[in-house]
């Protein structure tokens, strides 16, 4: 009974591929049932490649935990989209604008946190898909974490991040974990997949701008 369960949790890039490209509505509106199923996906990425990244991956799993838990409460409607999110938790000062306080898991504050980490995805993955077969991923991986998270990251968890980002596998490796076939096949699905995560990560990036959300604390 155990290979089923293992095969379920095994990461597919066609399925992260097709659940983003469900994310945004015909109105532009990101569908945060969509975004956290996405999400799914990319922390069993994460997971399939060791402990390296689990300061990220553990992160992760909490919020979507927290969105799923908004997702399922009596304000469902409401978490329908980043934007109604956005909309009501604002009009009903359900967000801590200037310090954790009364509102620390708010529906605002929590996915931006996964905002940030797919930014650094998207820029790591994008390595990936341009870099030669002797490209060095831990080089690419601390590019990406140094344009995006690192910012966000206190000193401590910059510098065991750089420590963890040494001991990556090879980019044969990360093609091998993503389940699409050989590396051509893995680059051309990288090559759709990556605008489609981008086109979401601006939309969401637009929203938090416009409403001053952005260095939520």
């Amino acid at each position: 009974m155990a290979e089923p369960a293992a095969e379920e949790q095994r990461f597919s890039l066609r399925e992260v591929l097709d659940t983003f490209r469900s994310c945004l509505s015909e109105n532009r509106e990101v569908l945060v049932a969509d975004y956290v199923a996405g999400w799914r996906g990319l922390v069993r990425f994460l997971n399939s490649l060791g402990s390296v990244f689990s300061f990220i991956s553990k992160d992760a799993t909490n919020k979507i935990q927290i969105l799923d838990n908004f997702l399922q409460s009596e304000n469902r409607v409401h978490y329908a989209s980043v934007q109604s999110m956005v909309q009501f938790e604002l009009e009903n000062e359900l967000v801590d604008l200037t310090k954790r306080g009364k509102f620390p898991e708010s529906g605002c504050r929590t996915l931006l946190r996964l905002h940030r980490a797919l930014r650094w995805l998207e820029l790591f993955l994008e390595r990936l898909r341009t870099s030669g077969e002797d490209g060095k991923t831990s080089a690419m991986c601390s590019e990406a974490y140094n344009e995006s998270l690192a910012q966000h990251h206190p000193w401590i968890v910059r510098t065991a991040a750089g420590v963890a980002f040494c001991a990556l596998p090879g980019r044969a490796t990360f093609f091998e974990v993503m389940n699409a076939g050989a590396p051509d096949q893995v680059v051309a699905m990288l090559g759709d997949a990556l605008p489609l995560i981008s086109e979401v990560y601006q939309v969401v990036e637009d929203v938090y701008a416009h409403n001053d959300l952005l260095q939520l604390p």
